[in-house]
């Protein structure tokens, strides 16, 4: 089979840009074979210039540009994209692109793979009732379901009442070549900024700067580290990796607490990678997850990881193993886990070379990619 007779995958998102979705479907795209499958990106919404991180030439991306609340002109679009594009599979992921299904049936679509890949913005816990309806809603349109997480499979049998033999649980994958921990941490380190004493112990967190990411939660557990002993205000350090709405209000945070000189917010980096590898404790606080890349990121950067127990951290962070987990929002059990971690250099690298053997054996990209093709070909090979 040539690559213009590769069957077409039409993956319809909300908008292309930084995030852990947005990350696994480049990933994917880069990953899967060549001459198997063909991929077009449809955005509710629009793309950005993370679309860059593609390496394939031919991935056509499409901005429908809807706006907000009902537009039928939007659906009209997605509607001609579908039908001119033909795509074998439509691929949609998460709530904003369940508006794609209709259209993609009426273009004549026949398999409808539909991801979910964690909570709702202003639907933290999956409780909304409303929007467990139109999951519902939507089920007929769907050929099968894909989630990220064990979680998010028991919440669409037990909350949506989707059958579990239609629901198939792929875990996102990480580059473990490209994420791996340096062997010269002191030349690694060259990347963060002088807020670093020469023995430093860096926590640090890297994603998009919302309010779900709990990053005031960071703040405070950090400050309440640094303020109970002069010790670890000499030697602990924070480090906030990324961009967002929240990045004002985190600042404001680091300085009402009086940190700002322990503190290090460099905004969106492109050497992520190095970043990583420069830390000593890799720390999520979120308040919801599906399942978190940069949990894996760390991992396979050989660091140990302190997470919220909420969506699946739990499936990939085993307590005392691999890192901790906390419970989301009890900003003083973070403050003592921190703690722990301070004041123990052995069980930092014990957990971060246990963390890499796990990221390397169980959440390779390679593991994610082999998984999803099967999952391409057994739904086209049902009725072909």
């Amino acid at each position: 089979m040539t690559v213009s007779q590769a069957p077409l995958i039409a993956h319809v998102i909300f908008r292309l840009d930084v995030g852990g979705l947005e990350n696994g479907l480049v990933n994917l795209i880069n990953g899967l074979p060549l001459d198997e499958f063909r991929h077009a990106i449809i955005c509710i919404d629009r793309s950005t210039d993370f679309a860059n991180r593609i390496r394939r030439e031919d991935v056509e991306i499409v901005e429908i540009r809807k706006r907000p609340g009902f537009d039928l002109r939007a659906l009209w679009r997605l509607y001609k994209t579908i039908k001119r594009l033909k795509p074998k599979i439509l691929h949609t992921r998460n709530l904003a692109a369940l508006d794609a299904l209709l259209p993609g049936i009426i273009a004549g679509v026949r398999y409808r793979i539909h991801g979910e890949h964690g909570w709702d913005v202003n639907d933290l816990g999956g409780k909304n009732r409303r929007l467990q309806w139109l999951r519902k809603l939507h089920s007929p349109l769907i050929t099968r379901y894909v989630t990220v997480s064990r979680h998010l499979c028991e919440y669409l049998a037990n909350n949506v009442g989707i059958e579990s033999e239609r629901v198939y649980t792929i875990c996102n994958g990480v580059d473990v070549d490209r994420f791996r921990p340096k062997p010269d941490r002191q030349k690694t380190r060259k990347v963060l900024h002088s807020i670093l004493a020469e023995d430093a112990m860096v926590f640090g967190t890297i994603g998009r700067m919302q309010a779900v990411k709990g990053h005031i939660d960071l703040v405070e557990a950090f400050a309440r580290l640094v303020n109970k002993n002069d010790k670890y205000r000499q030697h602990a350090r924070l480090v906030i990796v990324g961009e967002g709405p929240a990045r004002d209000a985190v600042s404001e945070a680091i300085a009402r607490a009086g940190i700002a000189e322990l503190c290090w917010l460099p905004g969106h980096r492109d050497d992520v990678p190095e970043i990583m590898a420069s830390l000593d404790v890799y720390v999520q606080p979120s308040l919801a997850e599906g399942i978190s890349n940069t949990i894996l990121e760390a991992m396979a950067c050989g660091l140990p990881v302190i997470a919220t127990r909420v969506g699946g951290n739990s499936e990939l962070v085993l307590q005392d193993t691999v890192g901790s987990l906390v419970p989301s929002s009890d900003r003083g059990a973070l403050a003592s886990v921190l703690e722990e971690y301070a004041t123990d250099t052995g069980k930092i690298l014990r957990q971060g070379a246990a963390a890499r053997e796990r990221a390397v054996e169980m959440f390779s990209f390679a593991t994610m990619a082999d998984d999803y093709a099967r999952l391409y070909r057994e739904t086209i090979g049902e009725s072909d």
